[in-house]
C-alpha cells in the first residue's frame, strides 16, 4: 500500500516508497530485473578484468604473491557482502547502504552514507568513462580522448534513460564480450605453459617469489580491495528486482542477497585465475618489476605479447576499452537511484524522485548523475594528469559507507530492530506496524540476532574497511575527510531548517 513520500513531485516518492510492483504511472519503480541482471550489473562495474590495470603493482608490492593478494582480498570483502546480503532483506529499497544505515543507526547516520557513497557513485563512473576514452584514442590517435570520453557518457547514459532491462540486456552482451576475450586469455596461456612449460615455480603466485611476506601481502591486499568495489551497486536496485507483490516474496530481496554474494565469489575466481596465469609468464620477476615502476601498469599486457602475441594484447585492450565504459554505465545506473532515494526522502532536490512514466526509471536523477559524471571525466581528459588526479581521490567515500553499514547491521539487529523496529517517519522506509517495506513490523530483520552474522561478521568487515582507509592515499584522505565535513554541514542545515519549520507548525 503507497505511503506518502518525501518530497517527490506527482506522486513519485508515494508510488516508488510503496515498495510494490507497480507501474511507472504511479511513480514506482518496475520490478523486472531477474537474478541474471542484477548479476551482470555487478560484475559490469567491478569489470571480469578489473586486475589487468594494478596487476603489475599488485605484483611487485606483494613480492610476487599476486594470486594469494586476490584470495585474500576476496575473504576480506566477503564480511563486506555478507552485511549487505543481512540488509537488503531488512530493507529492500533503493538507496543501498544510505537507507541501510538510516533504518540501522538513524537519521543522520544514513545521510551520512549516503552522501558519502555519492561521492564514489559520481566519481568512479568518471573514472571508468576516462580509461576508456584513453584506450580509445590509442587505438584511433586522431580522436583526442576527452571526445572518446564524452561520447562513452552519452551513448551509456542514452542506454540508462531506456529503461532498466534494456541497458542490462545491452550489459549482458558485453559482459559476454569480456568474459569471452578472459577465456581466451586463458586458454592461450595454458596452452602455452604445456607447450614451454612456466617461466617460474608453479606454487610462486601464492607463495611469492624468494620467500613468503605477510607484510608485503597484506600491503597489496589494501590495494586489491578497490577491485571488487562495484559488487555492492547490486543492491540499490532492491525496488527493481522481481518478486512477490510487495516485493519480499521469492527473488525479491532474497535475489538480491544472493546476487550480491554470487558476483563476489564470480569476481575472486576470475581474478585468482587471471592473475595465476600472468603471474607465470610474467617476463620479468616481482623484484624487477618493483625497481621499474614506469612499467608496472602495462604488465599484464606485457605478458600477454611476449607469451601469446601482440593480437591477444590488443584484443585485451579493445576489451578494457569497451568495458570500461559499460562499467561505468552500471555505476551510473547506481548513482541514479541513490540520488532517487535521497529526493525521495526530501535530502535532496524532490525534482530527482520523479520516475519516467515510460521507461521506469528516476530519469532526472539519471541525468544528475550524468552530469557530473560528464563534467569531471571530461575535465581530467584534458588535462596530462587527469587519470591519475582523479584516480587518486575515489574510493575513500565507498569505504566510509562500508564502514556505516557493518555499524547498521550491529545497530539494526541489537539495538534499534530490539526496540520493536521504530518508525522512521515519512518517506523513512518503516511506517507504525505496517510499513513501506511491505508486511508486518514483527516479519523484518531475519529473527533475532545471531552473535556470528550480526556482530562478529561485520566487525570483522570494519576492520578490513578502517585500514583500507588507514592505506588510502594523503590526497584521497583529504579529499574523503573534506567531503564528509560538507555533509555534515548540510546535515546540519537540513536539520536547522526542519525543527524551525517544526517550531512554526507547532
Amino acid at each position: 500500500m503507497p505511503v506518502t513520500g518525501g518530497g517527490g513531485e506527482e506522486g513519485a516518492a508515494d508510488g516508488a516508497a510503496g515498495g510494490g510492483g507497480g507501474s511507472a504511472a504511479t511513480g514506482a519503480l518496475r520490478r523486472t530485473l531477474t537474478f541474471r541482471d542484477l548479476l551482470v550489473y555487478g560484475l559490469l562495474f567491478i569489470a571480469p578484468m578489473a586486475p589487468v590495470g594494478i596487476f603489475g603493482a599488485l605484483q611487485a608490492t606483494s613480492h610476487g604473491a599476486v594470486t594469494l593478494v586476490y584470495l585474500v582480498a576476496t575473504v576480506a570483502m566477503a564480511f563486506t557482502a555478507f552485511s549487505y546480503a543481512q540488509m537488503v532483506r531488512v530493507a529492500p529499497r533503493a538507496g543501498s547502504v544510505y537507507t541501510y544505515a538510516r533504518v540501522g543507526l538513524g537519521e543522520g547516520a544514513g545521510f551520512v552514507a549516503g552522501w558519502m557513497a555519492m561521492l564514489d557513485y559520481l566519481l568512479i563512473p568518471a573514472v571508468a568513462y576516462l580509461f576508456s576514452g584513453i584506450a580509445l584514442h590509442a587505438l584511433v590517435p586522431s580522436v583526442h580522448p576527452w571526445v572518446w570520453t564524452a561520447l562513452a557518457v552519452a551513448v551509456t547514459t542514452l542506454l540508462n534513460l531506456s529503461g532498466v532491462r534494456t541497458a542490462a540486456r545491452a550489459g549482458f552482451a558485453v559482459l559476454a564480450m569480456e568474459i569471452v576475450v578472459l577465456a581466451v586469455f586463458v586458454v592461450s596461456a595454458v596452452v602455452e605453459l604445456i607447450a614451454h612449460g612456466a617461466p617460474r615455480g608453479w606454487a610462486e603466485p601464492l607463495t611469492g617469489e624468494g620467500g613468503f611476506s605477510a607484510g608485503a601481502v597484506l600491503a597489496a591486499v589494501s590495494v586489491a580491495v578497490l577491485s571488487y568495489l562495484g559488487f555492492d551497486a547490486i543492491a540499490s536496485f532492491a525496488e527493481e528486482a522481481g518478486g512477490g507483490e510487495d516485493g519480499r516474496g521469492p527473488g525479491g530481496p532474497d535475489r538480491v542477497a544472493r546476487a550480491v554474494l554470487s558476483c563476489l565469489v564470480v569476481a575472486g575466481v576470475l581474478f585468482a585465475v587471471q592473475t595465476y596465469l600472468a603471474a607465470l609468464l610474467m617476463p620479468v620477476s616481482a623484484a624487477e618489476l618493483a625497481a621499474r615502476p614506469a612499467e608496472q601498469g602495462a604488465a599484464f599486457y606485457a605478458t600477454a605479447d611476449s607469451a601469446v602475441g601482440r593480437w591477444l594484447q590488443d584484443l585485451v585492450a579493445v576489451s578494457k576499452a569497451v568495458g570500461a565504459a559499460f562499467a561505468a554505465l552500471a555505476g551510473q545506473a547506481a548513482a541514479g537511484r541513490l540520488l532517487f532515494a535521497m529526493a525521495r526522502d526530501r535530502r535532496l532536490p524532490g525534482a530527482m524522485s520523479k520516475v519516467d512514466a515510460g521507461s521506469g526509471v528516476p530519469r532526472r536523477a539519471l541525468l544528475g548523475a550524468a552530469l557530473v559524471t560528464l563534467v569531471a571525466a571530461v575535465g581530467a581528459a584534458r588535462r596530462d594528469d587527469g587519470l591519475a588526479q582523479l584516480s587518486s581521490i575515489v574510493n575513500v567515500g565507498a569505504l566510509t559507507a562500508f564502514g556505516l553499514l557493518h555499524a547498521s547491521v550491529i545497530g539494526w539487529f541489537w539495538v534499534r530492530g530490539r526496540r520493536g523496529r521504530p518508525p522512521l517517519g515519512r518517506g523513512g522506509g518503516l511506517v507504525g506496524r505496517t510499513g513501506e517495506l511491505g508486511g508486518r513490523t514483527g516479519e523484518l530483520g531475519g529473527g533475532p540476532p545471531s552473535v556470528l552474522r550480526h556482530a562478529v561478521v561485520p566487525l570483522l568487515g570494519l576492520a578490513v574497511v578502517v585500514a583500507v582507509v588507514v592505506e588510502a592515499s594523503a590526497t584521497a584522505q583529504l579529499v574523503g575527510g573534506v567531503w564528509l565535513v560538507a555533509g555534515l554541514v548540510v546535515l546540519a542545515v537540513q536539520h536547522g531548517g526542519r525543527a524551525r519549520a517544526g517550531g512554526m507548525q507547532g
